[in-house]
Parts: C-alpha cells; sequence; structure tokens
C-alpha cells in the first residue's frame, strides 16, 4: 500500500481524501474528509514526532535515542510547527524538571557549561543547531 500524500506533489496545496474503503468489506464511503495537520509532515518528520511522543517529550531521552543535541532536537520541533501550520515560539526558561535534567547533563559532562546556561536562560538558537 503506498503512503497517503497530505500535499499536492504539483502545487504544494493541501490535498483532500474523497474516498474511504473498508479492506475487509469492501464497504466504500465518498465524500470531502479534511486530513488533519499531521498531514502536511514529511515521513522524516512524522518519524520525529513518534519518537517525541515515544519519549514523552522529554528531550534528554530524545538526545540518547537520536544521538542529536539539544539545539538541533529544538529546531526541528520548530520545523514541524511550522510544516503544522503553528507559530514556533520563543523558548520559555526551563521548569524544576527539566532545570534538574539539564544540571545532571552539565555534571555528567554531556553539555558544555554554555549550552546549560543557554538552556537554563531559555535562549533559542545555538551554533550547533
Amino acid at each position: 500500500m503506498n503512503r497517503w500524500l497530505g500535499v499536492c506533489p504539483v502545487c504544494g496545496a493541501g490535498l483532500e481524501v474523497v474516498a474511504l474503503q473498508c479492506p475487509a468489506c469492501e464497504t466504500r464511503i465518498e465524500g470531502r474528509f479534511h486530513l488533519g495537520r499531521l498531514a502536511r509532515l514529511t515521513p522524516e518528520q512524522l518519524a520525529f514526532v513518534e519518537l517525541f511522543l515515544r519519549s514523552e517529550g522529554k528531550f534528554t531521552r530524545l538526545e540518547s535515542l537520536t544521538g542529536l543535541s539539544y539545539p538541533t532536537l529544538r529546531k526541528r520541533l520548530q520545523e514541524i510547527l511550522r510544516a503544522m501550520g503553528y507559530e514556533a515560539e520563543e523558548e520559555a526558561p526551563p521548569g524544576p524538571e527539566e532545570r534538574r535534567q539539564i544540571l545532571e547533563e552539565l555534571a555528567a559532562g554531556r553539555i558544555s557549561y554554555e549550552e546549560a546556561l543557554r538552556r537554563l536562560r531559555g535562549r533559542p538558537g545555538s551554533p550547533e543547531a
């Protein structure tokens, strides 16, 4: 079975589904069905969303699963938000749980002092991104 497309390969407009069919009984339903915002994502972006959900949105888990740095992961998430039609917001300062994780990463030598400081201050962007 082919992977569904959410964006027209010719003009880039969003596609809509006009028919659904049951593979078991072959019942067919026709109409205009909205695919939703996830349909706008590339296969790579959808894979990232799955990893993000599997890691319960914890960037430290994502870092260990992907081998990518926090700034790179943050940039990918912002690209996905934009692709879905949302405005990517500035990064807010971390809450208590995330602050603890950042300090643990610093103590373990997984991130630099500069990276820890940037993340603790909630500043987006980095040379690695």
